[in-house]
């Protein structure tokens, strides 16, 4: 993976369209085994959900590519749009990986060292809006350590004053949950994962959808999945990329898998998010579509 492979936006295209586009080539692409896609639906959460989440993230993403607008209110504000549908939560870790990805790239800093700027430079304010991003749609995660009960992310605003007090930014909120969320490990890691499945993506051949089924199925075998982990714990999770693994050169195999965690009420969501945000980098790089 190279630092400064260059940018190759299509004519007309911005980094906000990009994003878009990135997330509505992560769900329309199968076989993503657990995942919602364009031939599976769950039971409370269907494709058109994420069609409407992804237009309904569009001003949110807009203000992540003003680099004049604070980082956490853009991704609250994607968050709350990407809520307007009947599904709940479509997108929100999709969207906490894009967002600081936008706006490196609407500042030339599309690079694992520019994103690494845009997350220093986030503020204690930048926190108080994550935070705040979570009273819109239900999030599943950890409990937080014994002593860190103050900084749970399910109070939502409620937690402002303790990441006041300790002058907490996004960054070290990030950082207080990286050994144990997949998104979190993205931001304090430079976006190692999502710079590295791009370029597997950008080197791929055949339709956009198709690549990023592979590359999905790439980075599941490579980790087990925090969302999988969290849900199910760490044992399953860890099966779960051993069996992504057995099918990851062949798409076919991977659609009976599909079904077979849709049974089980596996879903990789984590994998799904840096999908995404691999999608939104090689577009960018002018990957065919």
């Amino acid at each position: 993976m190279t630092d400064d492979r260059p940018s190759h936006p299509r004519p007309g295209m911005s980094p906000v369209d990009h994003a878009e586009l990135a997330l509505l080539l992560e769900v329309a692409s199968t076989p993503k085994p657990g995942n919602v896609d364009r031939r599976r639906d769950h039971d409370d959460l269907r494709f058109e959900h994420f069609l409407a989440g992804a237009v309904g993230a569009r001003p949110g993403l807009r203000e992540a590519a003003d680099p004049d607008r604070p980082l956490g209110d853009a991704f609250e504000r994607a968050v709350r749009g990407m809520s307007q549908q009947d599904g709940d939560n479509t997108q929100f870790g999709c969207l906490l990986l894009l967002v600081p990805l936008v706006r490196a790239a609407a500042t030339d800093r599309l690079s694992p060292a520019g994103v690494a700027g845009v997350v220093d430079a986030t503020t204690v304010d930048d926190a108080v809006s994550f935070y705040r991003a979570f009273e819109h749609v239900e999030v599943a995660v950890d409990d937080p350590p014994p002593d860190a009960a103050a900084l749970d992310v399910r109070r939502g605003a409620d937690a402002a004053p303790a990441i006041r007090e300790r002058g907490l930014t996004l960054a070290d909120v990030m950082d207080l949950s990286a050994d144990r969320d997949g998104n979190a490990a993205e931001w304090t890691g430079g976006f190692e994962r999502t710079f590295a499945a791009a370029e597997t993506v950008l080197d791929d051949e055949g339709p956009v959808t198709d690549r990023l089924a592979r590359a999905f199925l790439d980075l599941l075998a490579e980790r087990p999945d925090s969302l999988v982990a969290t849900e199910h714990g760490r044992d399953v999770a860890e099966a779960a990329s051993r069996r992504a693994a057995a099918v990851r050169d062949d798409l076919d195999a991977a659609e009976e898998l599909a079904e077979r965690f849709r049974a089980e009420g596996i879903n990789p969501g984590t994998t799904a998010d840096h999908t995404a945000a691999a999608a939104f980098v090689a577009l960018e790089r002018g990957v065919p579509v």
